[in-house]
């Protein structure tokens, strides 16, 4: 049974800014575990759908194509933003 997992895609932490960050991604949970290549030692697995990520405009889109398809899914609810309200004054005491 494929399942997948519908978020909301976060905040880049490298930036200040909000950008991006208002649409929604359909991922897939893994089929099987990841095992290392005997010859290279890089970590791999014969699972191909978590190469596939779709990009959808609301969380309503996302939810409606994954019971199109017929797949199981769960939502994880975007974090709540903290705001941390201080004067620019804060930073030299």
């Amino acid at each position: 049974m494929v399942t997948a997992r519908i978020y909301q895609v976060p905040k880049n932490a490298m930036s200040s800014g909000r950008a991006n960050t208002d649409g929604w991604v359909l991922e897939f949970e893994p089929a099987e575990p990841k095992r290392p290549d005997p010859l290279t030692g890089w970590a791999g697995s014969g699972d191909t759908l978590q190469q596939v990520r779709l990009n959808f405009p609301t969380c309503d889109a996302a939810r409606a194509y994954a019971e199109r398809k017929g797949w199981a899914y769960r939502i994880v609810p975007a974090p709540q933003r903290k705001l941390k309200l201080q004067a620019y004054a804060d930073n030299f005491r």
